[in-house]
């Protein structure tokens, strides 16, 4: 088992940044990667950005790429995403995931990752 904990979101003003961390606790040695994904009223859950765990590959969606940088910690076994120039379109409830033991690939897909936090809100305003 990994749980999963996210902080950091809020309410920002367009073109403000914040920093979600997401503290990664239980089984980490089997860890693959982490990602984290976020989901608008209405809409489903869509990829944001991954990191592998080992290694520190990182992937991003197009319409992040630029302004938000996803980093882990592993001595603090701690995943962060830095979200740069953040746009009203940004508003969703940000998830991070584990995906564990993992498929050997880092995946964009929400249904690869077996653990998921509770979700933190960030609300950009025009």
């Amino acid at each position: 088992q990994v749980q999963l904990v996210e902080s950091g979101g809020g309410l920002v003003q367009a073109g403000a940044s914040l920093r979600l961390s997401c503290a990664v606790s239980g089984r980490t040695f089997g860890v693959y990667a982490m990602g984290w994904f976020r989901q608008a009223p209405g809409k489903e859950r869509e990829f944001v950005a991954a990191v592998r765990w080992i290694g520190g590959i990182t992937f991003y969606a197009d319409s992040v790429k630029g302004r938000f940088t996803i980093s882990r910690d592993n001595a603090k076994n701690t995943v962060y995403l830095q979200m740069n120039s953040l746009k009203p379109e940004d508003t969703a409830v940000y998830y991070c995931a584990a995906d564990s033991p993992g498929g050997g690939y880092v995946s964009v897909r929400p249904a690869a990752y077996d653990y998921w936090g509770q979700g933190t809100q960030v609300t950009v305003s025009s």
